[in-house]
C-alpha cells in the first residue's frame, strides 16, 4: 500500500517520471569578499504544486529508504542534524544542508540519468535516487566523506520507467561543503558513475555537466559592460543602450540557455562583501531564472492555476550554516540558521513552507 501510494503521486506529479513541463532548475555558487561560501538554486514545476515543506532533521532519526520493493532499503540513523525542503514528500529531500556545512540538492537530469537495475539482493545496501540528498546531509560532513560513502551504495530508482523507455529518468546531484569545494554527481548508461569538479559555479538540467561547460565556448565573445560605436565607411554603428556587450545572451528556458546565462551573470555580478549581501545577491540572480507559469503551455493547453513555475528559490550559506528560501505564493526571504538549532534535542518535523501563502501589503496615505 505504502508503495502504491508513493508511485502514484510520483507519477501523477510527472516528477522525475519524464513528464514535466519543464526540467528548469537553475542553481549557483560563489564566496563573498568575508569568507562565506554560498550556494543557490530555483526549482520549477508547472503541473500543480509539489506541496514542498521544510524539514528539520535532528541526529538520532532513523531512516530506512525505499526500494522498489517497499521500504526495505538501507537503514541509517542520523549522525548530523539537517534542514531542507522537500518535494512532494516529507523524505524526498529536494535542497538542504546540515550542521556542518554539507549542502546537497537534486536536479531533474532528463533523458540523461540513468540507474542500474535493482539488485534485490543488495536491497540493504541501496539508497532511493529521491532520498540520496536525506542520505548524504545526515551521514557526512565533507564532500570527501560523501564520494567515500558513495561507494558503498547503490543509487536505485522506485518508480517503473515511463512507456516505451528501458529506465525510469533520474537527476544528477549537486554537493559542496564548507570549504567551497562542490562536485555533481552524475549516473548515466545504466548506472554509470561520474563525479565532476564544479568550478564554474552553476549547474542546471540536461545534457551532461561537461557538454554545458564545453558549450560555454560557444558564447567566448560576451562581455559585460558596453560596445563602443564602429563606423563602416559613412555609416557609424551604435549600441541602443547599456549592455550590448552582451548581445546573443540566450534568453529561453532550455537548460542550456540558463546554464550559459547563469554563467555570465553569476561571473559578472561583483563580489559581495558579506555573506548577507551575498544571500540578498543570489536571490537577485535568480530573480532572472523564474518562469511565469504560461510559457510552458502551448496554446490551448490548460495552465494550472499556480502564481509561477518557479515554486521555490533557496540560498545556503555553508561556512556558518544558515538555510534562505522564499516562495511562489510569498517572496518574503525567510532564514533558519542553524548554529541556532540543538539538534541532539530538537525533534524532527516537517512544516509549511508558508505560514502566510500571500504577500500583498496594503499601504494607507
Amino acid at each position: 500500500m505504502l508503495m502504491k501510494k508513493i508511485f502514484s503521486c510520483l507519477l501523477a506529479a510527472g516528477l522525475l517520471a519524464g513528464q514535466m513541463p519543464a526540467d528548469a532548475c537553475t542553481g549557483i555558487a560563489f564566496k563573498t569578499t568575508d569568507g562565506a561560501q554560498l550556494q543557490a538554486r530555483t526549482i520549477e514545476w508547472g503541473g500543480f504544486s509539489l506541496e514542498s515543506q521544510l524539514v528539520i532533521m535532528g541526529r538520532g532519526q532513523q531512516n530506512t529508504s525505499l526500494t522498489p520493493q517497499g521500504q526495505n532499503g538501507l537503514s541509517w540513523k542520523n549522525k548530523y542534524g539537517a534542514v531542507g525542503i522537500s518535494v512532494v514528500k516529507a523524505p524526498f529531500i529536494g535542497e538542504g544542508v546540515n550542521e556542518k556545512g554539507l549542502a546537497a540538492g537534486i536536479f531533474y537530469f532528463s533523458g540523461y540519468g540513468s540507474l542500474a537495475p535493482f539488485n534485490p539482493k543488495r536491497a540493504k545496501k541501496s539508497v532511493a535516487d529521491v532520498e540520496l540528498v536525506r542520505w548524504m546531509l545526515t551521514n557526512f560532513a565533507t564532500v570527501d566523506e560523501v564520494i567515500k560513502g558513495l561507494k558503498k551504495i547503490d543509487i536505485v530508482t522506485i518508480y517503473p520507467p515511463q512507456e516505451g523507455q528501458k529506465t525510469a529518468s533520474t537527476g544528477h546531484w549537486r554537493i559542496a561543503d564548507a570549504t567551497g569545494r562542490s562536485i555533481v554527481l552524475e549516473i548515466e548508461n545504466n548506472g554509470e558513475r561520474h563525479i565532476y569538479e564544479n568550478t564554474v559555479g552553476v549547474l542546471t538540467n540536461s545534457p551532461s555537466f561537461p557538454w554545458q561547460v564545453t558549450h560555454l565556448k560557444n558564447y567566448v565573445h560576451l562581455q559585460a559592460g558596453d560596445v563602443k560605436p564602429v563606423s563602416y565607411g559613412d555609416t557609424t554603428l551604435a549600441a541602443f543602450g547599456a549592455g550590448a556587450g552582451m548581445w546573443g545572451l540566450p534568453g529561453d528556458i532550455t537548460p542550456p540557455s540558463r546554464f550559459v546565462r547563469a554563467f555570465f551573470y553569476l561571473h559578472t555580478a561583483p563580489q559581495a562583501p558579506t555573506a548577507q549581501a551575498g544571500v540578498l545577491q543570489a536571490f537577485h540572480i535568480l530573480n532572472n531564472f523564474d518562469i511565469p507559469i504560461g510559457v510552458e503551455f502551448a496554446a490551448g493547453e490548460k495552465i494550472p492555476d499556480l502564481p509561477s513555475a518557479t515554486q521555490w528559490t533557496s540560498v545556503t550559506n555553508m561556512t556558518r550554516p544558515a538555510f534562505y528560501y522564499r516562495t511562489m505564493n510569498n517572496s518574503q526571504i525567510r532564514q533558519i540558521d542553524l548554529t541556532k538549532i540543538d539538534f541532539a534535542s530538537v525533534s524532527s518535523q516537517v512544516l509549511p513552507l508558508d505560514k502566510t501563502p500571500e504577500q500583498i501589503e496594503a499601504l494607507s496615505f
